[in-house]
């Protein structure tokens, strides 16, 4: 059985800094639609609907970060990974609401334009 690390919550301020400095990477494990209407810009969608540990972006020289709506989803993505045997352990605490709470941009979609 692969050792056990405790969830590790990052604080928006943090995942802010480490995607600035490009020393991490964010995955998004909400559902395409919650991504389209607005998304942390830098993160790539992996749906917790199709979530395969095995399948996340590999980033050696970065810590993988997920992030979700409020915190919930990501840390079930987390222990998927840990039940897999992936060392990925960190997420965004309070999610998305907690990125906007902190007055931190998102990208948005149009819906007039799509874009």
């Amino acid at each position: 059985m692969p050792p056990h690390h405790p969830l590790h919550e990052l604080t928006a301020a943090e995942v802010h800094d480490g995607l600035r400095q490009g020393s991490l990477l964010l995955v998004d494990v909400r559902e395409l639609a919650e991504f389209t209407a607005e998304r942390i810009h830098g993160a790539v969608l992996v749906p917790l609907s199709c979530f395969d540990p095995g399948a996340l972006p590999a980033a050696p020289d970065r810590v993988v970060v997920l992030q979700c709506g409020s915190g919930k989803r990501s840390a079930m993505a987390v222990a998927k990974c840990q039940q897999a045997g992936v060392a990925v352990h960190t997420h965004l605490k309070g999610g998305i609401l907690a990125w906007k709470a902190a007055g931190l941009p998102v990208a948005t979609t149009d819906p007039a334009t799509g874009a």
